[in-house]
């Protein structure tokens, strides 16, 4: 294919994104109304992952248009095409609401994942009155959600998964050893942390070390992730 076609198909493929995301921009609206003032609706697009909120209704995590994706959405990022839909499930906001989520992919016609359209439901009150009626009948189950960060700042995003890595080490930074360290280095790479524009530097600082050595973890995180080298089948390798 010359530069030339491969440069127009290009530009097909994100004029239908781009098609796709101002279709849905009204369905944010619709399902709002339909559900109320407790759900909310949003349009992510992928392709600007530090302002990936490109349509929102309701006002569930009190994000914005151009607001950031939360730790969900750049996980979805860092999956890329191999991501599937995660539908029904639970997370809490950082001031205490239970939320129940569905977050759906979108895909060109080429299957290639670039934005996800997310519903979500506040169900603090139900869960609430659930508790109630549980413990009144003696079989109350409280059950651990993870706290997810919903902002109009990508940065709060990245530190926040940041912090959450080091306390699953259970050890600060200066007591990890060099295997522990390339590997939370890996689990944020995982997480689709360093799809971010400037999120190394941003790292290193809530980390306490240089870039040069948030760098360096991260090329030794991804260097250990990579696929070994295949035989040598040039001419005259030994078979």
């Amino acid at each position: 294919m010359s530069a030339e076609s491969a440069e127009s198909t290009d530009d097909v493929r994100e004029a239908e994104r781009d098609a796709i995301v101002a279709a849905l921009a009204p369905v944010v609206e619709g399902l709002v109304a339909t559900f109320g003032s407790l759900c909310e609706a949003v349009v992510h697009d992928y392709r600007r992952p530090e302002k990936s909120v490109v349509a929102i209704a309701g006002a569930v995590t009190g994000r914005s248009v151009g607001g950031s994706m939360s730790e969900i959405g750049m996980g979805m990022l860092a999956r890329g095409d191999a991501a599937a839909d995660e539908l029904n499930y639970l997370t809490r906001t950082q001031d205490g609401k239970l939320v129940k989520s569905s977050t759906m992919l979108l895909r060109d016609g080429g299957g290639a994942v670039f934005g996800a359209l997310c519903v979500n439901l506040d169900i603090t009150a139900v869960q609430q009155a659930s508790a109630l009626i549980g413990e009144l009948a003696g079989v109350a189950v409280r059950p651990e959600v993870p706290t997810t960060t919903f902002g109009d700042d990508v940065e709060s995003v990245v530190s926040s998964i940041v912090d959450s890595h080091q306390l699953r080490q259970s050890r600060p930074w200066s007591e990890l050893d060099r295997d522990a360290r390339v590997a939370l280095f890996r689990g944020l790479d995982d997480q689709g942390v360093f799809a971010v524009r400037g999120a190394v530097p941003q790292v290193a600082a809530r980390l306490g070390i240089s870039r040069a050595s948030a760098y360096s973890y991260l090329a030794k995180s991804r260097a250990q992730d990579a696929p070994p080298p295949g035989p040598d089948t040039s001419p005259g390798a030994p078979a």
